[in-house]
């Protein structure tokens, strides 16, 4: 099955800026959320140059495997695709997030507010890449 990889590429290079405009928004929930974790890293600082890096390659590597998993279950229409974004978003995010709620003790709160970013990432590239064929 051939992969359009530029509209993977568009996809990954979105999310990251969805991504960037979400946590800029709910910046203050993610702090709040935060408060009293003793996690390295997690100050007001701009993300270092790798961080970046590194986060759009993760972007690109997801943006591929939805587009693989699209292009696999003939995904071409909207609903489709945030059908998709919505399944694998449930399948992955939403039951990752509450095993650590559970067992790691992750506050609910942090949790929802990266549960929604995720939510956000894969309804984007499941639209961006189920509709670009």
């Amino acid at each position: 099955m051939d992969l359009n990889w530029v509209a993977i590429v568009v996809a990954a290079v979105a999310v990251f800026f969805v991504s960037t405009g979400y946590y800029i928004v709910f910046g203050g929930e993610l702090a709040a959320a935060r408060a009293g974790t003793t996690a390295e890293g997690r100050g007001d600082s701009r993300p270092a140059p790798w961080q970046i890096g590194t986060e759009l390659v993760r972007s690109l590597v997801l943006a591929a495997v939805v587009a693989w998993l699209s292009a696999g279950l003939g995904i071409t229409d909207v609903v489709s695709a945030l059908g998709l974004g919505l399944a694998l978003w449930v399948a992955f995010p939403v039951v990752l997030w509450t095993g650590a709620i559970l067992w790691e003790g992750t506050s609910p709160r942090l949790a929802a507010v990266h549960a929604g970013e995720w939510l956000l990432k894969l309804v984007v590239i499941a639209i961006v890449v189920g509709l670009w064929r």
